[in-house]
């Protein structure tokens, strides 16, 4: 209030921490709770091809991580009126962080979706699931600051979604951050595929 400058990073910083767990729990009963029920087998014999099957479950938990976002749209509007004058805030930074947000949300949809393919518990689906997305988020950040491998930190750090979430929140649009953000969402959703199809095999 004092600077009269006003932004949403406070909730972009916290929004992966909430979302490691949201989406995990979203995503638990997807593929789990099919195999534990013995209903796997009757999806299997259906007319739809796995790729369908996969993409169906994914972007139906996807729709619902996404839905949980709408509602920050009003901060967006109140932060917007506080800035003096009105209306002085980061409007690239904060589009950029609503798209690395909505990124960071599919990608760990797809590794939730994956995480409930290989369990039939839910609960195992859950813990697996924010194992993954924290070691993805975290991990390889907090590789490079004990500047183990000296020069290249850099590297190990652009291999962790944290580093692109940020360079996108930054308002920053670059392709290889979308290519990152696509890349870990395919490899999972393939994981899955590859996991049901052996499923079915084995059936």
């Amino acid at each position: 209030m004092d600077n009269g400058f006003a932004d949403l990073k406070p909730f972009f910083d916290l929004a992966p921490w909430i979302f490691i767990f949201l989406v995990p729990a979203i995503t638990m009963k997807s593929f789990a709770e099919e195999i534990k029920q013995g209903t796997m087998e009757l999806l299997l014999t259906k007319p739809v091809s796995l790729w369908n099957l996969v993409l169906g479950k994914y972007f139906g938990a996807l729709v619902v991580s996404l839905i949980a976002i709408l509602p920050s749209i009003f901060y967006v509007f109140t932060i917007y009126s506080l800035g003096d004058p009105v209306g002085n805030m980061d409007i690239g930074a904060t589009l950029g962080s609503y798209l690395g947000l909505i990124l960071l949300a599919a990608s760990y949809t797809s590794i939730g979706i994956f995480s409930s393919a290989v369990s039939n518990n839910q609960i195992t689906a859950f813990i697996i699931s924010v194992f993954l997305c924290f070691f993805l988020f975290f991990a390889f950040e907090g590789i490079a600051d004990f500047k183990l491998f000296e020069d290249s930190d850099y590297g190990i750090e652009y291999l962790g979604i944290s580093y692109h979430y940020k360079s996108m929140s930054r308002g920053v649009l670059d392709t290889r951050d979308l290519i990152f953000f696509f890349s870990v969402i395919l490899l999972f959703l393939s994981f899955t595929y590859f996991k049901i199809y052996s499923t079915k095999i084995k059936a």
